[in-house]
Order: C-alpha cells, then sequence, then structure tokens
C-alpha cells in the first residue's frame, strides 16, 4: 500500500524523534552508571592499599637485610644509642640512632659520607630536608610532614619504622642495666645473644608519624602494665606531653626510632590535655642519655601501629617480613619482643 506524502512525513518525523534518548533513559543510564562506580570504588581503593602494603613490607625487608649486612660487617648489631654515661648534666641525647648507622648498606652512602655519627646529628645540614623514601610507609599520611625546629636544627622527616626495644623497661643509666629486646643504648647484640631464635624475635616494626606521647616522668608503677586502664594510668604520669613521636629518624630514643611490645598492636590510650582528647597515646619515662649517669630510668610504652586495617607490619631477626594481627595473644606479643625469654611460641598470630 503506498502512504500519502503527509503519513510519510509523519513516519519519518518519529523516527528522527526516537533517535535521541528521552529523559528517563538518560536518568536510568546515569543510575547505573553510579551503581557501577559505587561497586568499583571499594575494589579500586582496595588494590590501592594493597599495592601500598606491598611498598610497606619491601621497606621493612630492605631494613632487615640493611641491619644483617651491618651485622656481617662489623660482627654485631648497631646501638640503639651512645649515651655519655661520664657526664651528670646534658641536654636532650644527640646521639645517632640505628636509621643512621645502616645508612651505607641502605644505598644512602652518599649521606652517610657526608654526616658524623660521633657528633649529634642537631647541627648536621647533610640531613637538612632529607626524606629517605624506605622510612616511610606510604599508607600513612603523616610522612610528607615536615618536622621544623626554632633553635637551628634540620629540618626532617618523620620514620614510620621503629626497632625492638623490648618490652617495657629499656635502660638505667646508673646500672647501665638494659631492656629484653633486640635494641638497647650501648649496646651491640648479635645473633648470638638472640636465645628465642631468630625466627620468633622482632627487629623492626610499623610505627604511626606524629604519635602524641608523654615523658620525663612516671611510670606511676613500674610493673608491665596489662590493660587500656592501666596505660591510660602510665601516660598521666608523665610530665611533658609532645605530640612528635617518630618524627626523627636519626635520632636514637625509642620514642622516635623505637618501639616496645608492651601493648598489642594499634592499641588505644587515651589522654586528654589542652581540651583535646588523643586516642593513641604512648609515653616514655626519661630520654634515654638525658644528664647522663645522673639520668632516671627509662620504661617505655611505645606502642607498634599503622594505617592498615587490622593488623601491622613486622621483620624479625630471620630478615622474614609477616603481618601481626592487633588481636595477637599479649603473652605472644611479648614473647616476640624479647630475645632471651626462654617462650615457646605457638599457633598463628
Amino acid at each position: 500500500m503506498r502512504l500519502s506524502p503527509r503519513r510519510n512525513r509523519l513516519m519519518k518525523n518519529r523516527s528522527a524523534t526516537r533517535s535521541a534518548f528521552t529523559l528517563v533513559e538518560l536518568l536510568v543510564v546515569i543510575a547505573i552508571i553510579g551503581v557501577l562506580v559505587g561497586l568499583l570504588l571499594p575494589a579500586v581503593q582496595s588494590a590501592r592499599e594493597a599495592a601500598r602494603r606491598m611498598q610497606c613490607s619491601n621497606n621493612l625487608k630492605q631494613i632487615a637485610l640493611s641491619v644483617h649486612n651491618y651485622q656481617s660487617a662489623y660482627k654485631r648489631f648497631p646501638p640503639s644509642a651512645l649515651v655519655d654515661l661520664s657526664v651528670t648534666s646534658t641536654g636532650n641525647n644527640g646521639s645517632w640512632g640505628v636509621h643512621g648507622r645502616i645508612l651505607p648498606f641502605l644505598e644512602q652512602g652518599n649521606v652517610y659520607e657526608n654526616v658524623d655519627l660521633s657528633l649529634a646529628w642537631d647541627n648536621q645540614d647533610a640531613i637538612d630536608g632529607l626524606k629517605i623514601p624506605t622510612y616511610a610507609c606510604p599508607s600513612d599520611p603523616g610522612t610528607d610532614q615536615e618536622r621544623t625546629f626554632s633553635d637551628g636544627r634540620p629540618t626532617l622527616y618523620p620514620t614510620t619504622y621503629g626497632f625492638n626495644f623490648g618490652r617495657w623497661f629499656v635502660f638505667d643509666p646508673t646500672t647501665q642495666k638494659t631492656g629484653d629486646g633486640m635494641f638497647a643504648p650501648n649496646q651491640f647484640y648479635s645473633f648470638r645473644d638472640c636465645l628465642d631464635g631468630s625466627s620468633h624475635t622482632l627487629l623492626t616494626g610499623e610505627v604511626k608519624a606524629w604519635t602524641p606521647y608523654q615523658r620525663n616522668g612516671g611510670p606511676s608503677d613500674t610493673a608491665i602494665p596489662a590493660n587500656q586502664a592501666e596505660a591510660e594510668l602510665v601516660v598521666a604520669s608523665g610530665a611533658q606531653f609532645k605530640n612528635t613521636g617518630h618524627t626523627e629518624w636519626p635520632d636514637g630514643r625509642c620514642h622516635h626510632t623505637g618501639f616496645t611490645v608492651t601493648l598489642p598492636p594499634n592499641s588505644d590510650v587515651e589522654f586528654e590535655t589542652g581540651g583535646q582528647l588523643y586516642e593513641q597515646m604512648d609515653f616514655s619515662s626519661w630520654q634515654e642519655g638525658k644528664d647522663g649517669r645522673s639520668g632516671n630510668p627509662t620504661y617505655a610504652m611505645i606502642t607498634s601501629r599503622s594505617y592498615h586495617v587490622g593488623l601491622v607490619q613486622v621483620a624479625k631477626v630471620d630478615g622474614s617480613v609477616s603481618s601481626v594481627t592487633e588481636s595477637v595473644n599479649l603473652s605472644i606479643w611479648h614473647a616476640l619482643g624479647t630475645r632471651a625469654g626462654r617462650e615457646v611460641i605457638s599457633g598463628e598470630y
């Protein structure tokens, strides 16, 4: 049947009109795209965090290998710091920590050649504004925040990896007794001192940059705090509040380049000061080296923490890298922190 010209034009207009989307169709398409983005975004974020966590694991491996190479060269591990016990009055300890001593074994030989480990790091311009990528976990947002000083000291970047100082007690300058970890002031431990076995002893682990802490006072009780309530009493006994923990990578003091296994990983310890509540506090009763042999004993609750969900990553003395969940049994965590406690560790953690 032959169509009239008018009917033919109407059919063509309808075809032209239907070649575009209606408003309802556009809204449906947009809604579908929104749902797909909502489904894909968590997967993308998860993939990115997995990549950051892998890089963090690689950093720990490199640090562990650097300590091993230091031990191969000098037949012993580096001290956490070298403190002068011939004096009775000092400023803050300026001794270099493990991070500075392993520089030549971390492909940072040029930096190492331009610093003097026999002198305090405070006035050494070679480290001014220097960020060493291996010392920074990519998941920690605080690693790009500079630590500046008003007294002329070099600008520093934080570190997110601390070395194992043991369970709680760190150092007594009067008796020169040290703690039960793998690192301590004026001590050069080696593999032979790790009686618990190198695969059952922590070497280094994650810490958070810019951790708040109390120092130079207390503790309220020298017994190891067993829970959050006891830990909060310990923190309250400190005399000086600081919010700069783990921001001085060259420094040898525990609250900057160490950790203790006093509390499980990622533990909350609350403390309020200046009208602000801090949920994850640390504590150090005395800065190691301060006032030489007249200084007080150091008890430290410097908790291993990270921005990885539910866990921290650690490297053991044998160089292996693994994850430890924040729900780890406290007795197992303590056992991992001692070098010669002769504990038996079994099961998963």
